[in-house]
């Protein structure tokens, strides 16, 4: 099964005022799995017995600072746009975000005359009504009680990274990558954190783990396993969690569909990146809510836009997922930042991000 792009007729239905409509194969997909499915259209005006809910609740919507890292990283300029994590982390508060995810604890050292350090960010973020939900930081034994000591000062009850556990393609290397984190998952877990790791789309390509052996004695065929679905049978479920980056979770939707099985004949199966998740659990408590519109042109398939933007169904994903309580929700652009051009395009995009997040929407019977 593939799909195709969309005609840009279509592709202006898919706004953020129309997002609760789910494609038919998908609700089939999601119906036959168990789960709910939602609408098709909204709910009769006057029904008195519906009443509203916040689909990501207030106090889960957060950002990762990846985002408006031109703006973290600037020196001081009089553009009145703001720059450093005291001005920053002040304007992300004002948008309205109640959480945030750090990509690094740097920035310009003319702002203070030397480096920031993890106690003052810490004071920056109270100041503010903020909390830090996660990171992306380098996760590896030699430096993990650092990383775990930066992560306790800023009040984290997660610590992560922005890379798969390992790019292989062979069960082996994903076994012994699931002993290291099994063993970092615990040492996180005695410190009151859980530890996850964050997907790019190639996390949910297909492993080589059948068929004929190559120069090396290693398989080239494939079982139809993902790597990180075996991942997902390997980790201590009690140690190891994962932070669901829901952009690039399409994108694998869109790339990684056929596999060479043992015998040499060519397989299909679609990702589907709702069942992934719904499937398991509290094993995802982190979420990228990142958007994108669909452009088979491009080697992704897609391309980033502010949340709303864009043709993810958000509304679809986080109603079926559930657990709005549980699930933290930080908007990513990796191509926010606008350059010299426009300086304050990051900061504005993470406005409109936040105003799309904030208006999903769930109806509910009772009160």
């Amino acid at each position: 099964m593939t799909e195709t792009p969309l005609d840009p007729a279509a592709r202006s239905r898919l706004t953020r005022r129309n997002i609760l409509k789910a494609s038919g194969a998908a609700a089939a997909a999601i119906g036959a799995a168990g789960l709910p499915v939602l609408s098709t259209s909204a709910p009769a005006i006057g029904d008195r017995g519906l009443h509203a809910d916040e689909l990501i609740p207030a106090k889960r919507r957060g950002i990762i600072l990846y985002s408006v890292r031109d703006r973290i990283s600037a020196a001081p300029d009089d553009s009145g746009i703001p720059y450093g994590f005291e001005r920053v982390l002040a304007r992300v508060a004002e948008l309205g975000y109640k959480e945030v995810e750090f990509a690094g604890y740097t920035q310009h050292t003319s702002i203070l005359g030397r480096q920031i350090t993890p106690a003052e960010i810490r004071k920056i973020l109270d100041d503010n009504g903020l909390v830090a939900n996660g990171t992306h930081t380098s996760i590896n034994p030699t430096t993990f009680t650092e990383q775990l000591d930066i992560s306790e000062t800023l009040g984290m009850k997660h610590i992560g990274t922005g890379s798969d556990p390992t790019n292989s393609a062979y069960t082996a290397d994903w076994d012994a990558a699931a002993d290291v984190w099994n063993e970092l998952g615990r040492q996180a877990k005695r410190r009151g954190m859980k530890l996850y790791t964050h997907n790019h789309d190639a996390a949910y390509g297909f492993l080589l783990d059948e068929g004929p052996l190559d120069a090396n004695g290693k398989p080239t065929r494939s079982s139809g396993m993902r790597k990180l679905e075996y991942f997902f049978g390997k980790a201590d479920p009690k140690y190891v969690f994962f932070e669901l980056d829901i952009y690039w979770a399409y994108v694998a939707r869109f790339k990684h569909q056929k596999f060479i099985d043992k015998r040499g004949v060519e397989r299909t199966d679609l990702f589907d990146p709702i069942l992934n998740v719904a499937s398991r659990g509290d094993r995802f408590p982190l979420f990228h809510a990142k958007d994108g519109n669909r452009n088979s042109a491009l080697s992704n398939g897609y391309e980033m836009v502010p949340l709303g933007e864009g043709d993810i169904n958000f509304q679809q994903f986080f109603e079926t997922i559930g657990d709005a309580d549980y699930r933290h929700a930080n908007w990513e652009q990796d191509n926010a930042p606008g350059g010299t051009a426009n300086p304050g395009q990051s900061l504005d995009f993470a406005a409109i991000s936040y105003q799309n997040m904030s208006e999903l929407t769930i109806y509910k019977r009772g009160h």
